[in-house]
């Protein structure tokens, strides 16, 4: 009885293994593998710009004026010109 139960799950095997690779077999499991992780990451990039955009406009919100830039913070202050007279 144990040696039918063997063959039983041995020819199952067979079938199962038949069956993937009429299917596609491990080339095209990989390639759906890669067609989802690049449509995840499509998604996780978009969704980290729409998080970055709403953070920028949250902050320029809350402060009430639009951060210096760069150019800005670079560029000396002239001195007011003194009245002073030298003799």
């Amino acid at each position: 009885m144990e040696v039918l139960t063997l063959l039983i799950a041995v020819v199952a095997l067979v079938i199962a293994i038949l069956a993937f690779q009429r299917t596609g077999g491990i080339h095209d499991l990989r390639r759906q593998m890669e067609e989802l992780s690049e449509k995840s990451e499509h998604a996780t990039k978009g969704a980290r710009d729409m998080t970055a955009d709403a953070l920028s406009r949250l902050e320029t919100f809350i402060r009430g004026q639009q951060k210096p830039s760069a150019t800005d913070e670079e560029t000396p202050k002239e001195e007011a010109p003194t009245t002073e007279h030298k003799p």
